[in-house]
């Protein structure tokens, strides 16, 4: 599995992460661990629960602060996204993120069946 996975969080989440020091979504808090995507998918990540976002912030995890937590796992049953994503059962903490980005919306969207085969 891909030692290269990101975090995507709103510039409030970041913002609130940067002042507590724990990176964590109402989502992730919800599910039980952190939500992460590899690099392949990435794109359609963002396309489908970042679309009313005008600016995101990438974060690049290091690998080997995390790994003994990390676990990648399929989705849902009823999900259309079938490849596995990494899940991290612990705290992801900031001190623990080794790249950051600040991503602004591009202008081109590719179509939802493209950005699944990217995946696979």
């Amino acid at each position: 599995m891909s030692k290269e996975f990101y975090k995507i969080l709103t510039p409030e989440e970041w913002e609130r992460a940067s002042e507590i020091g724990i990176i964590e979504t109402d989502l992730d808090i919800k599910d039980g661990f952190v939500h992460l995507s590899t690099s392949r998918q990435l794109a359609a990540t963002l396309a489908f629960y970042f679309a009313d976002q005008d600016r995101v912030i990438l974060l690049q995890p290091n690998y080997e602060a995390v790994k003994d937590k990390l676990k990648y796992e399929n989705t849902k049953p009823q999900d259309r996204r079938q490849s596995k994503f990494p899940h991290l059962y612990d705290k992801l903490k900031v001190s623990q993120i080794s790249k950051m980005w600040s991503l602004d919306r591009g202008a081109f969207k590719l179509p939802d069946e493209i950005l699944l085969q990217l995946e696979n």
